[in-house]
């Protein structure tokens, strides 16, 4: 039987309050648990929304986190398609967009991120998408079905993974791709130049084109429908869809309205949290791509003090995490980050956080070129990020590396026949 007098609230319909939620029953939470999401369906996994799902490759019902049932099964109270609209700290409630109130002890903010908006005219026509919903999945793999039957072409505002990600599934279908990227290589952001020039060449060999050092000023249309896209070069590029990837940003509208911290968003913004996943406010949690958590010792040689990670894993591991700090329970949220790609042959995994300018060198062991190796980006010979492409059975070496802080023989890091095991000492 649920226990009435305490009461847990978590806002937010994604990964992250789905898994805090099961990690209260877990723990043996018997008061009420009330999951508040502003999207009809049951919360979901991100990650098939640019891989399998959007593919064809899977089923819609597999991005689910549970079964339907499970949340009745669990006393699970949802809220589904409902919006929060305030957080009143001092009744220790929260506000929804029926004008009803919800009273908590302890609420968890796991309101995650939106995708960045193209500041363009022609954002308005139909064919103009983003991707972060599973709503926007849907749309976008009837798109892509219809532009690979009719040989249509879509143009993709950014090279991240998003963009990367999508482009290959779109030439799955047989779709044509145009990909428009500020920087020199994709995923600048993320790994540096250094290894960018492998997504270039692996997206090249199957058919997608890209437009560096420009940015989109203008999609243009007629009767609604998409025409044309045209760069700050004067380039124009024919398209019947445009997909703007180029990047999300935190949803901390709720927690900056509460007057709760926020973290700097020079630095990726979010909602601060200390080690336990704990606001400024001692009984507000947050979670997942809104949390901006404090590094743990494998981070001290980076010039910042927080982090922000939009990553499944974070999602999947920051929501019980919150669940047992919210219980009362000793939490200290360390985890390394990681983050997971397919793109048509190749697979890799990311650990860590290395963003240009943190790094001094990169390190590779194995053959870039047969595309089956892995990458180290390291600062005064300590590992900060590792990645493993086409590699397997690896990640927790690197993150034993990464968390070592161990200064390294450059000659055995690039070793293939040195064992990853014995150099995290």
């Amino acid at each position: 039987m649920v226990d009435a007098h305490r009461t847990f609230v978590i806002v937010g319909g994604g990964l992250a309050g789905a898994k805090a939620a099961e990690s209260l029953r877990k723990e043996g939470f018997t008061g009420r648990v009330i999951l508040i999401g502003d999207e009809r369906d049951h919360p979901y996994e991100r990650p098939p929304l640019s891989k399998g799902y959007l593919a064809g490759k899977e089923e819609r019902d597999s991005v689910f986190v549970q079964e339907p049932a499970w949340y009745a099964q669990a006393q699970v109270e949802l809220h589904l398609g409902q919006s929060v609209t305030a957080v009143d700290r001092d009744a220790r409630c929260v506000h929804l967009g029926d004008g009803t109130s919800l009273r908590y002890d302890k609420l968890l903010l796991a309101t995650g991120a939106e995708p960045r908006r193209l500041d363009i005219p022609g954002t308005d026509l139909a064919g103009v998408h983003h991707l972060r919903r599973l709503a926007h999945a849907d749309r976008l793999r009837q798109v892509l079905t219809a532009l690979g039957r009719d040989n249509g072409h879509l143009v993709i505002a950014g090279a991240g993974w998003i963009g990367l990600e999508v482009a290959a599934a779109a030439r799955g279908y047989g779709a044509e791709v145009t990909v428009v990227e500020p920087e020199a290589t994709p995923l600048h952001r993320v790994i540096g130049p250094e290894l960018g020039q492998l997504f270039t060449e692996l997206h090249q060999e199957h058919g997608v084109r890209f437009h560096f050092g420009a940015r989109l000023t203008e999609i243009t249309g007629q009767d609604g429908m998409v025409l044309a896209a045209r760069t700050d070069d004067g380039e124009e590029h024919p398209a019947h869809d445009v997909l703007a990837a180029i990047g999300a940003a935190p949803r901390t509208a709720l927690a900056e309205a509460a007057g709760l911290a926020l973290a700097d968003r020079s630095t990726g913004g979010g909602i601060a949290v200390d080690s336990a996943l704990r606001t400024s406010d001692p009984d507000i949690f947050a979670a997942g791509d809104v949390a901006a958590v404090p590094l743990p010792g494998w981070g001290a040689s980076l010039a910042v003090d927080r982090v922000r990670v939009e990553h499944w894993a974070n999602a999947l591991n920051g929501g019980p995490a919150a669940a047992r700090a919210m219980l009362g329970l000793d939490v200290v949220y360390d985890r390394v980050p990681y983050f997971f790609s397919d793109q048509y042959d190749l697979g890799l995994e990311y650990s860590g956080w290395a963003p240009p300018g943190s790094y001094d060198q990169v390190v590779v062991r194995g053959d870039v070129g047969k595309r089956e190796f892995v990458a180290f980006w390291l600062k005064d010979r300590k590992v900060l990020a590792g990645m493993n492409v086409n590699v397997w059975d690896v990640t927790e070496d690197i993150q034993r590396l990464i968390r070592s802080g161990a200064r390294q023989d450059l000659d055995a890091l690039a070793d293939p026949n040195a064992p990853l095991a014995s150099l995290a000492t």
